[in-house]
Formats: structure tokens, sequence, C-alpha cells
């Protein structure tokens, strides 16, 4: 039997004794966290075509930006409802003032929309990063009351500055922020 052959024997074998329903149970404990407000929600926009947006764009002309398509607004709608079905009615929802993030954050319909400028994108303005990171680590863990479920929609690059985590296209990551700035990833959605 070769190396390969061994391996995938060893992988199947360990596969066969992991729990069946562990991706279920792992939600629902997320789901609680974000109702119990033990959890931040912090989410990636829902799916807006393309890269960055184009030379010269405006932040408060969504005609200037790239912004999501009806596939995205879909989207955006279906995880509103996704996030009702696990119990929570009502957030409080901040954003960046980018429009594929406002959009995202009022189609998921979970209650007022304010903006926060820390969560604006800092894809290609290097000179941003940290300083937005450190001021949003800040906010959570001073400024935030904690109280209630929190949802925070913002771009790739801000999401992996501030956790280290990839999320693609309207996914959700479940975080907890200690006193003193330290994250901690809960999980993923």
């Amino acid at each position: 039997m070769n190396m390969f052959n061994r391996l995938a024997g060893v992988l199947l074998a360990i596969g066969l004794w992991l729990p069946v329903g562990t991706q279920a149970a792992d939600d629902a404990a997320l789901w609680q966290a974000a109702r119990e407000g033990k959890a931040i929600i912090f989410m990636r926009h829902a799916l807006a075509p393309g890269i960055g947006d184009p030379a010269g764009f405006d932040v408060d002309d969504c005609s200037t930006q790239r912004i999501l398509n009806d596939v995205g607004r879909d989207q955006s709608r279906r995880i509103g409802d996704r996030i009702r079905a696990a119990g929570i009615e009502q957030a409080t929802v901040y954003s960046s003032a980018w429009c594929r993030c406002w959009e995202t954050a009022e189609l998921l319909a979970l209650g007022k929309v304010e903006n926060l400028p820390p969560l604006n994108s800092v894809f290609q303005r290097p000179e941003r990063r940290d300083p937005q990171t450190n001021a949003l680590r800040a906010w959570l863990a001073t400024d935030w009351s904690g109280e209630g479920t929190l949802v925070l929609v913002s771009h790739r690059t801000n999401v992996r500055a501030l956790t280290g985590v990839n999320l693609a296209s309207g996914e959700m990551l479940f975080m907890r922020v200690a006193k003193d700035g330290k994250i901690e990833v809960l999980g993923t959605i």
C-alpha cells in the first residue's frame, strides 16, 4: 500500500468517528451567543461583482461605486431572514458608508442603520488600515455597551485586518471582544 492510500485510509477512519451534526450544533451556539449579546456579528457586504471601486469614485454617490447586484440584494434579504429565524428580530446595526455595505445593512431589515467610520473600506488605502482597525478595536472594547445583538457590515479587508479571517460576500463572523481589545473569533456562518 503506498503512502497516499495509507493517508486516505487514516483520513477516512478519522472522518467516520466525527460526530454527525457538529456544524449545526456549532451554528446554534453561535446564534445563541449573538442573541444573548455575547457575540458580535461582523459580516462582509453581500455580492457586489468586481474588485474595489472605480478610479475617482465618490463615497456619497452610489452611481460611482461598485454596488450590489440583484443577486446581492436577494442575498442580503435572505441573510436578514436567516438572522430572524435564529431568533434575532432587532439588532444594533452599523455599516461602512460605502453603498454596497449600507444597502446590505438596510436589506437585513434588523433596525436602523448607522455609519461607523472605522468600518469604511481600507482596500488600497494602507495608510488607513492600522488607524481604522485600532479605532474599531477601541470602539468595540470601550464604546459598545454589549447590550443586545450587534451587527457590523464592512469589507473583506476590514474584517481581515481586525480578525485575520477572509470572508466571502455575505458571510458572517461571530466574535467576542475583551475590554483590552483582544478579539476572539468564535466561528463563521
